[in-house]
């Protein structure tokens, strides 16, 4: 059975619909540049030595800084790794601080990886729902506990949502932004139902997470939580962006999904012509879960966008052809 299958005719979705989209969607998530205005990328470090404790100190790597924040009532956990223009890195669902390591990134970049409400090390707030629009509440005002006035932002699933949420809400801020496997618009048109297909809906004790619940229960402050939190991520429901909300993002995005992902690639390219400034990637031969099992296929996409100059030479085409200096 697809759970894809509970949208009605209308277009809508039924409330159990959503969930069961929202459960398929959990289990997909599951698997698996501008400087800054008010202070300097080195600053960054300086600053927040004051508010986290550092880790890894040796010479030959860079020095990691952890802390917590209190954000919106959280105590959001936080790592900072690396030197250069800050880049805020949001993890997928359960996803958080140490799963990934961008060894490429951390060269030119200071990356601020936050774990999100019921996340990793972040506990969850038990009466407060969880959103996207939350998350980006709790981004932005971890940004500001930091003292960051402009980063780029670099999401992954859940994480890339709220990483398009803050582009639209608090264009400000933001400087580049990089999307991988986000999902624009609602489930009935963003995913992909060939990939999102379950024969049973996944549940806390599911093999499919036995991956993410292993490590939640390494981290988190009570790993008994799980069940919960689980349930309570699984719940959220996502609707996406109305097409006005995409047009009014002024800031240069690049959307990358794997051409195996449980989003549609036709979505992915609906979604990039309706944005003025934003690019396409898609990474043939690869899942939802590519930046876990083939980050080499995807980073060096990634650090190409966010590092290349502002300025480029104009794209050759049939009516201007191809001339060294001049076009590319």
């Amino acid at each position: 059975m697809s759970y894809i299958g509970k949208i009605i005719g209308s277009g809508e979705v039924t409330v159990s619909g959503v969930r069961q989209i929202g459960a398929a969607m959990l289990a997909a998530l599951l698997v698996a540049t501008e400087a800054m205005g008010a202070i300097s990328a080195d600053q960054v470090q300086t600053q927040t030595k004051s508010k986290g404790t550092i880790v890894n100190s040796t010479n030959s790597d860079p020095k990691t800084i952890q802390g917590y924040a209190p954000v919106n009532g959280l105590k959001m956990y936080y790592e900072i790794e690396g030197t250069g223009d800050p880049l805020v890195f949001i993890p997928p669902a359960f996803g958080f601080a140490g799963l990934h390591s961008f060894p490429t990134l951390v060269q030119n970049h200071s990356i601020i990886t936050v774990d999100l409400q019921g996340n990793g090390r972040t506990a969850d707030i038990p009466d407060r729902p969880i959103s996207i629009e939350q998350y980006a509440k709790d981004v932005v005002g971890l940004m500001g506990y930091l003292g960051i006035a402009k980063a780029d932002f670099f999401g992954e699933s859940y994480g890339a949502n709220t990483a398009a949420m803050i582009a639209i809400r608090y264009p400000e801020i933001v400087g580049r932004v990089v999307t991988y496997a986000a999902t624009f618009g609602p489930p009935q048109n963003a995913l992909n139902p060939g990939t999102t297909h379950f024969e049973q809906p996944p549940t806390a004790d599911s093999s499919y997470i036995q991956f993410q619940r292993e490590n939640y229960k390494r981290v988190a402050p009570d790993p008994n939580y799980w069940p919960k939190i689980f349930d309570k991520i699984g719940a959220l429901q996502w609707a996406g962006f109305s097409k006005e909300e995409l047009a009014s993002i002024k800031a240069p995005m690049l959307i990358v999904l794997g051409d195996h992902d449980f989003v549609r690639v036709d979505h992915a390219v609906e979604t990039v012509r309706l944005i003025p400034n934003a690019e396409l990637a898609v990474i043939p031969d690869a899942s939802h879960a590519a930046l876990f099992s083939e980050p080499e296929r995807v980073i060096p996409i990634v650090k190409h966008f966010l590092e290349k100059p502002e300025t480029r030479l104009p794209l050759a085409t049939a009516r201007n052809g191809y001339h060294p200096g001049e076009t590319r």
